[in-house]
């Protein structure tokens, strides 16, 4: 069984009003993490970030404006579904990436096919992996504090 989707979108980074440069953005999925999407902007001079945030989330995004917090993702143009823009945000700092909607349609399309939506839950390590991951959570704010 395949274990992962990849594939790679231009998108706009919207620095103002005035200034945005087009960038490449890796968009991964894996079984491994089956609730997750992946996206690693490849920001000119900058080594690559990579955001990882609800595949829901960007299901949704495309068709209305949703998320809270770091992560908001909605149409560019609620009367046309041709764009939708991301917002991502740590603190006061914030990125705006606009993209075309198709290749991320496609894209969600072949995470669909490799574990549909509501079936996350179904793949058998998942549950130990959520497990492990609270277990090093725990650790590290015990650790911390």
């Amino acid at each position: 069984m395949r274990e992962s989707v990849q594939a790679e979108v231009m998108m706009s980074f919207l620095v103002s009003e005035e200034l945005s440069f087009r960038i490449p953005v890796e968009l991964r999925y894996e079984t491994s993490d089956p609730y997750a999407v992946r996206l690693t902007f490849h920001l000119p001079g900058d080594a690559p970030v990579t955001w990882a945030f609800g595949r829901e989330l960007l299901i949704d995004g495309v068709g209305r404006p949703c998320g809270e917090g770091d992560v908001r993702i909605a149409p560019a143009d609620c009367e046309v579904l041709g764009e939708v823009l991301i917002r991502l945000q740590v603190g006061s700092d914030q990125a705006l990436f606009r993209s075309s909607v198709p290749p991320l349609v496609a894209f969600l399309d072949r995470t669909d096919k490799l574990v549909p939506l509501g079936q996350e839950g179904a793949l058998a390590d998942f549950d130990a992996h959520l497990e492990e991951a609270l277990d090093r959570i725990l650790a590290e704010e015990q650790s911390a504090g």
